[in-house]
């Protein structure tokens, strides 16, 4: 297991953070997001699928629960899921759903209150939690698999100083 923390001074760096996940993506990779409202999910996930290629609109799926993209992934063009599990109650919604049937191989899948579908959902290849800490955020970083911890072995970022 690895694991980084980092001090994110402001939104520019969870943009920043986002942007040196996409470039250590790889297919099938799952990333549970946690941590209170407004403390950088979507925003890190919104910028992760920018600079992964996406051109388009990057939607909050807070009330879709579930908004598809697809991106290029080392010359290979593959399916990210981006989950928003906050309106469900019980796990058993998430399996009712059909979302499971989403996770495999290919599909990148990010999900924000991942802890509200826990025993649902497949194992996290990252855990990524967000704290409010003063004007910023402080951000931990847990690979939970050799997916994970070869992303993370490869990640490249440096918050601004």
């Amino acid at each position: 297991m690895q694991q980084l923390t980092f001090y994110l001074n402001d939104e520019s760096d969870t943009c920043e953070l986002g942007k040196s996940l996409a470039r250590v993506l790889e297919s099938g990779l799952k990333i549970y997001l946690h941590g209170d409202l407004g403390s950088g999910k979507t925003t890190l996930t919104r910028a992760l699928l920018k600079e992964a290629g996406h051109t388009g609109k990057v939607k909050s799926p807070t009330y879709t629960l579930v908004e598809p993209y697809v991106i290029e992934l080392n010359g290979h063009t593959v399916d990210l899921l981006h989950f928003d599990l906050y309106r469900m109650s019980c796990p058993e919604e998430f399996l009712e759903a059909g979302f499971r049937d989403h996770f495999n191989e290919e599909t990148v899948c990010f999900i924000e209150w991942a802890e509200k579908a826990e025993s649902a959902l497949p194992a996290a290849d990252i855990d990524v939690s967000f704290e409010i800490s003063g004007d910023g955020r402080t951000v931990e970083l847990r690979s939970l698999s050799e997916k994970g911890f070869r992303c993370l072995e490869n990640l490249r970022f440096v918050p601004h100083q």
